[in-house]
């Protein structure tokens, strides 16, 4: 057994490793921490900051376009509501004005009809005053003729003739007066 256990130190463990391999991976690792922390973790270091400014300012720059956005936003609809107080603001002086426009065709339109109603009125005077001369010549010649034959004698003279038609159609209208007034 003795031999057995001398051959057992003899031999080389396979689970501890030998001492100058412990010793090498210690400087070989250190070796490794010392170029990595030397020159790869600056750079990683580096690349980081660069990427986190990147999203920094991308972030910063966002919020920026947003609140140029909100200000663009606000904007706009301040110039919506001004336009809309405009567009009400002219439909108001539109209906006001074609108001006023519709008042003052129906003031000539009734001004139109005055002046036609007044001279179809001095147009029917008229009429009425040249009938009425008329009837009256009509009238007084048939009278004058009447009252010649009635009389027997000629009433040719103007003045006499007329003086007699005269009073004769006073009289008719004194008489027919009362009457007319009456079934008026």
């Amino acid at each position: 057994m003795k031999k057995h256990l001398v051959l057992a130190e003899s031999e080389h463990n396979p689970i501890l490793p030998a001492p100058t391999e412990i010793i090498v991976g210690f400087v070989a690792f250190a070796l490794l921490l010392f170029v990595l922390h030397r020159y790869a973790v600056p750079r990683f270091e580096k690349l980081y900051k660069e990427r986190s400014d990147r999203i920094e300012g991308g972030i910063a720059r966002a919020e920026e376009a947003q609140a140029e956005a909100q200000r663009t936003l606000e904007q706009y609809k301040a110039q919506l509501a001004e336009a809309r107080a405009e567009a009400a603001r002219i439909r108001d002086d539109a209906r006001a004005e074609g108001q006023q426009i519709l008042d003052e065709m129906r003031s000539q339109a009734q001004e139109e009809s005055d002046r036609i109603i007044n001279q179809g009125q001095a147009q029917l005077a008229a009429q009425k005053a040249q009938v009425i001369a008329e009837l009256r010549a009509d009238l007084g010649r048939h009278a004058v003729d009447l009252a010649g034959k009635v009389v027997g004698e000629s009433l040719e003279d103007e003045d006499r003739a007329q003086r007699t038609v005269d009073r004769f159609l006073d009289e008719l209208e004194s008489t027919s007066a009362p009457s007319t007034s009456t079934s008026s």
